[in-house]
């Protein structure tokens, strides 16, 4: 016969044990809220514009009236291109895709019932390539309706921004190389520092004649050769099963050498500065997994609102595949330097405050 009472009083013993664990309260109810608010606001679209690159070769007045109209939109937002660059390079040096070009005689030729393209560059794995090329359509057919004869003068060449186009996997290798370079370290240093912390090993080790710098160095060697075997087998997955198109080069070292510098040190101060490991997963995780869906190693980015990439600058993770992206897609070193100077900068602080507050005595 079933026992309610007993069947209650273990109900109760089960469930205050549950709730004492913060890591599975964490996962289990706090997790999935913190997915639906990253996501819903990634995907809510409110706010963004869509930064898209115009040159104008046209010198008549429909060219200018066609940018114009462009302009009035609030979803793009326009950067002009001076008419002597070469317009595909000057989109590779500034790491975009989207761009609009108006040829020279637009004018002339629309005026004279002509029939006249606008170019629109895009990069086909692109949603805001996708946003750049429904809005021009939409206004190019807007200028044909209002044209003097309402035939359609006007018509869309689509280019890819390369000679090679992109797909989806080109970008996903770089975003999860970083995502590689983020997590293995950073999980592995809050669990293994709060983990020593709780069980005296600091202490123990404090007896012999390792400093706390040098176990942290040691740390930081193993997850850059950890870093080099799994971007050496992430590469050669998507290059060899996907066709990714990746351009290797020493510009990708200092990367692989800096990023996992940064996150053992992250991890390491997180997870020394908690007072339990249950804490310390949950602070762990909370810095973690932001990075993770907010700096673009799923999606690009530039599709999301702007409050939200305005976020994404101040994530270190963002620097590390944009960095990858720069140099393995884009080929833009001038751009990728900037991010590896960010990702230095960043890497001597935290180093320096993980050695700082990283004792091997507790008080």
């Amino acid at each position: 016969m079933v026992s309610m009472r007993r069947t209650l009083a273990d109900l109760s013993v089960f469930g205050k044990g549950y709730i004492r664990s913060k890591v599975g309260v964490f996962f289990t109810l706090i997790f999935p809220v913190i997915l639906i608010l990253l996501f819903g606001a990634i995907f809510s679209g409110s706010g963004g514009s869509t930064t898209v690159y115009v040159q104008n070769q046209d010198s008549g007045p429909v060219g200018s009236g066609f940018i114009s109209a462009l302009n009035s939109t609030s979803t793009l937002h326009l950067v002009s291109v001076p008419t002597g660059q070469n317009f595909t390079q000057y989109l590779s040096s500034h790491s975009d895709s989207d761009g609009i070009v108006i040829p020279s005689g637009f004018s002339a030729d629309y005026i004279a019932n002509k029939p006249v393209n606008v170019t629109i560059y895009g990069n086909p794995a692109s949603s805001t390539s996708a946003v750049v090329s429904g809005i021009t359509r939409e206004f190019v057919n807007a200028f044909n309706l209002h044209g003097a004869t309402g035939v359609h003068l006007i018509g869309v060449t689509a280019r890819s921004a390369t000679s090679s186009s992109y797909k989806y996997i080109d970008f996903l290798v770089p975003g999860l190389i970083g995502f590689s370079v983020l997590t293995s370290p950073m999980f592995a240093l809050v669990n293994i520092s709060s983990e020593y912390k709780k069980d005296k090993i600091f202490k123990a080790l404090s007896l012999t004649p390792l400093t706390k710098t040098e176990w942290l160095i040691s740390k930081v060697i193993w997850y850059v050769l950890m870093t080099l075997i799994s971007f050496v087998l992430m590469v050669g997955t998507g290059v060899f099963l996907f066709g990714a198109h990746i351009t290797l080069s020493l510009g990708i070292l200092p990367f692989l050498l800096v990023g996992p510098l940064l996150f053992v040190s992250l991890g390491m101060l997180v997870g020394t500065s908690s007072t339990t490991p249950e804490s310390a997963a949950v602070v762990g995780n909370l810095v973690t997994f932001p990075m993770m869906f907010l700096s673009g190693t799923f999606f690009p980015v530039s599709g999301m609102p702007a409050y939200l990439q305005s976020i994404a600058h101040v994530l270190p993770l963002y620097y590390v595949i944009e960095g990858f992206t720069n140099v393995m897609i884009y080929g833009n070193y001038g751009a990728a330097l900037v991010d590896l100077g960010v990702l230095a900068v960043l890497s001597v602080i935290i180093f320096a405050l993980a050695v700082r507050f990283f004792k091997w005595r507790e008080d």
